[in-house]
């Protein structure tokens, strides 16, 4: 091997040592909006935005093969849903902020159905802009995934929260910065997934939000107004 292969060889190293161990852990300060909204739990593309009426399919992923709100959140939640995915890319921030005040009712893991596949079909399908991004992204339903469940206060009445952390088949873990009980504040960070993943919110519908993002937005973590 040449001097200069050698040179080229330790630097592609140094770069990957560097965004795996040292970029990827970055947190930069985010400024919350002082209007009123609900805010992006996480930085990436958004890959859905549906208005989910009881026993409807979020998605369907492939013929045959749908996600519903329960193959989301890991348990039967009655009434109708917006549920809005956002894709995250290596190369996103990975740390997570609360959608909105309130306290957190629980955060449950659920491990993967076999193991964690890989997101190769919906990152290809973001970065190609072809739509729809989840088709053929059997993640959605199969992946391990944390789910946060927020308990708040929304535009003069009670809003429960869902956050879904689902895991890639690169993730080192997905970790959860608050517990069942803890009251957190609309912005703050409360988890982070290592590498690639996604995160759904899931909210019950009401006919007085006003949704302000659509597939394909680039949206960010705590500063992106989801909904109002």
């Amino acid at each position: 091997m040449t001097l200069v292969a050698a040179a080229v060889a330790a630097l592609a190293a140094g770069i990957v040592v560097f965004w795996r161990y040292v970029w990827f852990f970055r947190d930069p300060q985010r400024i919350v909006p002082d209007s009123t909204g609900i805010l992006s739990p996480a930085d990436g593309t958004v890959v859905y935005v549906q208005r989910v009426p009881p026993g409807a399919d979020v998605v369907v992923i492939k013929r045959g093969v749908a996600a519903t709100v329960r193959d989301l959140v890991r348990e039967d939640s009655a009434g109708e849903k917006l549920v809005i995915g956002i894709f995250m890319s290596p190369f996103d921030v990975h740390f997570n902020r609360a959608p909105l005040t309130g306290r957190i009712d629980f955060i449950r893991h659920y491990p993967a159905a076999v193991r964690n596949r890989f997101m190769t079909a919906m990152h290809l399908r973001v970065l190609l802009r072809l739509r729809p991004f989840y088709r053929g992204s059997i993640h959605v339903i199969e992946n391990e995934r944390t789910v946060t469940r927020f308990e708040g206060w929304y535009a003069g009445a009670a809003l429960a929260a869902y956050v879904v952390q689902i895991g890639a088949r690169t993730v080192n873990g997905i970790d959860a910065y608050c517990a069942a009980g803890d009251v957190v504040t609309r912005g703050t960070t409360f988890g982070m997934i290592r590498i690639g993943s996604q995160v759904d919110l899931v909210l019950p519908w009401r006919e007085s939000f006003l949704v302000q993002v659509a597939p394909g937005d680039v949206v960010r973590a705590g500063q992106s107004v989801l909904l109002t």
